[in-house]
């Protein structure tokens, strides 16, 4: 037992030492801290301009589209060329597109249409930027390293999820919309630079084959449906997914044209919705040692469960917030413990394609579903959908649940 305290102590003591994590880690809290404010800022902006819940999940649905419509091609290329130089060049572009962002809104000039086109660049740059920043990790920690590294990159994320909604609220109750967006503006140029100054490790290219992309493609999908480890996980986050998306695209809408919900509020619901994030990323390490992947996995949807049932019956911002919470803890833990399986099981070479071809079949259903709920939140009650969603969640659990993949260590 002591034995293993201090092989912990020692991977952790190695991890923060490396040069080449420091800056991934580093960039990663700057860029989730900006993203905060555009996740907050642009619903509420739409909703000003439109005052439509189907405007709304409109621009949710765009910014999952780069999943579908890029995300194979997207791991080819992360295969085939330097990682650092992709993660340059995507975290560019999204600089480029929010500066276009701000000048329109600066000069007044900003439709809808602007926004659509624009967020759409924003997410595919950023989609292919975690792609290259998913694939590059294994090559630069240990195997043994992984989890740890992931639940670090996590616990950031849901850490800054905690402040950044409220900061966003103050932001924009304080200044305006423009001011906000410039923040991530700021956040973007400072990942742009630790980028730059991350060492692209030897391993972080493929050997040049002559094959087609069609073949590269291809070869990505094969090895995701040989790989049954990967394969269920992946086919139940699909569904989970579509759950989900039944009511992020309207949850904005529902709270503030609903139950009268100020900015301020809807950055302070979504803080607390984090604080369950930081939790699953704190615990994550503790329970991998004590229960098995497989099993994690699976109890985790039962969470999501009880979250979306609360979410049925809270009738105030605070306890919409409590709701979120739960289902944040259980994403949190389910998600590192899936990029951790994907990592580990895929070779690094197809590890570009295998996350690009993983992540489009488990977002193929996200623009359809908050479609779908734009439209119901246009006529009929919206808490029925929350309904719909803990159903899917509950068939989730009880299908894995008597599922051999429940045995994964």
């Amino acid at each position: 037992m002591a034995l293993e305290a201090t092989e912990q102590v020692a991977t952790e003591r190695a991890l923060w030492r490396n040069k080449n994590f420091m800056l991934i880690w580093g960039g990663s809290i700057i860029s989730s801290f900006g993203h905060q404010m555009y996740i907050i800022a642009i619903p509420l902006l739409i909703y000003d301009l439109s005052r439509s819940a189907l405007a709304m999940s409109t621009m949710r649905a765009i910014e999952f589209f780069p999943n579908i419509v890029i995300g194979m091609m997207a791991g080819v290329f992360v295969d085939r060329l330097n990682r650092k130089r992709m993660m340059q060049w995507t975290s560019l572009i999204q600089m480029m597109s929010m500066l276009g962002m701000i000048m329109l809104l600066f000069t007044g000039h900003l439709s809808l249409w602007h926004l659509y086109i624009l967020g759409f660049l924003l997410s595919s740059a950023g989609y292919t930027f975690g792609n290259a920043h998913h694939a590059v990790l294994p090559q630069i920690v240990t195997k043994e390293q992984l989890t740890s590294a992931n639940a670090k990159l996590s616990f950031v994320s849901t850490f800054i999820q905690t402040i950044g909604p409220g900061l966003a609220g103050v932001l924009l109750v304080a200044f305006s919309y423009t001011s906000t967006l410039a923040v991530y503006m700021l956040c973007l140029v400072i990942l742009f630079i630790c980028v730059s100054l991350f060492q692209t490790p030897a391993t972080g290219r493929m050997e040049h084959k002559k094959t087609t992309v069609v073949q590269d493609i291809k070869e990505g999908i094969d090895e995701l449906f040989r790989n049954k480890t990967l394969l269920t996980p992946t086919f139940t986050i699909l569904f989970m997914n579509f759950a989900s998306s039944l009511v992020i695209g309207v949850l904005i809408f529902y709270v503030t044209d609903q139950l009268g919900v100020t900015a301020v509020q809807v950055g302070l619901m979504y803080t607390i919705s984090a604080i369950g994030g930081i939790v699953g990323a704190a615990v994550v390490s503790r329970v991998r040692k004590k229960f098995g992947r497989g099993n994690i996995f699976t109890f985790c949807l039962l969470f999501d469960v009880i979250g979306m049932g609360c979410l049925i019956v809270a009738p105030t911002w605070w306890a919409i917030g409590i709701a979120l919470a739960i289902r944040t803890f259980s994403t949190t833990i389910s998600n590192i413990v899936y990029f951790t399986i994907r990592q580990e099981f895929t070779p690094n070479h197809l590890l570009g394609r295998v996350a690009g071809t993983s992540s489009m079949f488990m977002k193929m259903t996200l623009p359809f579903g908050l479609f779908i709920a734009g439209l119901w939140a246009e006529w009929f009650p919206i808490r029925i959908l929350f309904g719909f969603a803990t159903l899917i969640f509950l068939t989730m659990f009880l299908r894995l649940y008597a599922h051999p993949f429940r045995k994964l260590d």
